[in-house]
């Protein structure tokens, strides 16, 4: 698997690359770092461990926890929740560990194991890094410290945490959502039973498609990466707006009352002017990514809102808006963070805050979106190529230049070296899509006969 931690844990096909073995291997290391960390301050550290759907999280869950436990720490099991709930949960139980199963929007065959801090963050690089080297040094033969006796952990079963999770989600809305009709895509996943319950007591009309998991089926033909039953359910069934997750329920995609997909971008346009008129938007400044439409840039803009790009990953939103106290941030793929509420991307709280925006407003979610317009967007991945040299290159760097004069104010070039595949993503946009699609052709041409 080379490097075991990715942007966002471990992932890979379960049982193949992501096994029993590994998992308990990775829970044992990940106790003893943080107890070398300081952590755990001399008290008998709670870990609290979620899963999605998949069945491959049945027995991981059970690796885990067995880990867990024979490293002294006593665990909360909480079952099937959304990585969010996992989050929130481990801090407001004040746990020590968060150990969240699941491979997001990805096939059902995959799975991945997510850990969290004490308040529910994100691990920092570095402690993954250390609970790599443990791991690794321990299958070279070196022996963990095992407890005995009363010295090792306890396991039990905390049902409350969905009642606790939901609770949390409908406290922080600002109105209740009393006349709106929904149609909620759960990507037969982590969120089945919570964003149903969830919309349902803030007072919303809910239809539900993908919210049968068996297992087997989780993000296979819907949710947030699939919107096409969404989009009809929401025509067919004459709702306002729908909703659809991933597998394990951390970003939201948006439908409206036609059928039109509300992406991340626009999303984040909406909550931020609410925001905004709240008087919660701090610094007036929402974050977002460089893949950011230009078209959300120069909305914002116009709002008197100002945005900051990182790089593409939500784990890079989130250390900005942390770093310099920012309340709103996310990317075009659905994941939003709202700070104030939740310590990672959270697709039920945004999907409940869009939609009290809408109720809170009277409008269509058609015309909340419209204060951005979405300019044409080119995406080419081209292969094979010495993606190291992509901002050496002298050539590259003039048909760059050349592209960015053509466009003028209006349009937008960016050249970007895939982190794991040997490729480099050319993307364009532009006021007119055959603008960009000619654009982006010559470019990626370029980067060919630069770097091939």
């Amino acid at each position: 698997m080379g490097r075991l931690f990715g942007t966002d844990g471990v992932r890979g096909v379960a049982n193949a690359d992501l096994t029993a073995e590994l998992a308990l291997g990775l829970s044992v290391a990940a106790a003893h770092v943080l107890a070398e960390a300081g952590t755990f301050e001399g008290h008998r550290p709670t870990a609290l461990v979620g899963r999605d759907p998949r069945a491959s999280g049945e027995f991981l869950e059970a690796a885990v926890v067995a880990g867990l436990a024979s490293a002294g720490v006593n665990v909360l099991r909480v079952g099937v929740l959304p990585t969010p709930a996992v989050a929130y949960l481990t801090g407001a139980l004040g746990a020590d560990i968060g150990v969240m199963l699941s491979a997001s929007h990805n096939a059902m065959p995959d799975n991945g194991i997510k850990f969290f801090a004490r308040g529910g963050h994100k691990l920092a690089d570095e402690l993954e890094d250390r609970i790599e080297t443990v791991y690794e040094q321990h299958r070279s033969g070196e022996p963990w410290s095992r407890p005995t006796g009363a010295g090792v952990g306890r396991v039990t079963d905390y049902t409350e945490g969905f009642d606790r999770y939901v609770a949390h989600l409908i406290g922080v809305l600002p109105n209740r959502l009393d006349g709106l009709k929904v149609v909620l895509d759960e990507a037969h996943g982590a969120a089945a039973r919570v964003s149903p319950e969830a919309f349902a007591r803030a007072g919303a009309e809910v239809v539900t498609i993908g919210a049968d998991p068996d297992g087997l089926n989780i993000n296979d033909g819907c949710g947030s990466t699939h919107l096409e039953l969404l989009r009809a359910a929401v025509v067919e069934h004459g709702a306002d707006l729908g909703i659809a997750h991933d597998g394990d329920a951390d970003r939201c995609l948006a439908v409206d009352a036609a059928g039109e997909e509300v992406d991340g971008d626009q999303i984040l346009a909406v909550l931020a002017l609410a925001m905004k008129e709240a008087g919660q938007l701090r610094k007036d400044t929402v974050v977002g990514t460089v893949m950011s439409n230009l078209g959300f840039k120069i909305a914002m803009e116009r709002e008197g809102i100002q945005l900051v790009q990182t790089a593409v990953g939500d784990r890079y939103v989130l250390e900005s808006m942390k770093a310099e106290g920012f309340a709103l941030g996310g990317e075009q793929s659905g994941h939003v963070i709202v700070l104030d509420h939740a310590t990672t991307g959270d697709g039920t709280l945004t999907g409940l805050m869009l939609a009290a925006r809408v109720a809170a407003t009277g409008r269509g979610l058609a015309e909340l979106a419209g204060v951005m317009r979405r300019l044409p967007q080119v995406l080419i991945n081209v292969r094979d190529v010495d993606k190291s040299r992509v901002d050496t290159s002298s050539e590259l760097a003039t048909a760059v230049s050349e592209a960015e004069r053509e466009l003028g104010s209006t349009g937008r070039v960016l050249l970007r070296q895939s982190g794991t595949e040997p490729l480099v993503r050319v993307m364009v946009e532009a006021a007119d899509i055959e603008q960009a699609r000619a654009v982006a052709g010559r470019l990626a041409d370029v980067v060919k006969s630069a770097l091939g």
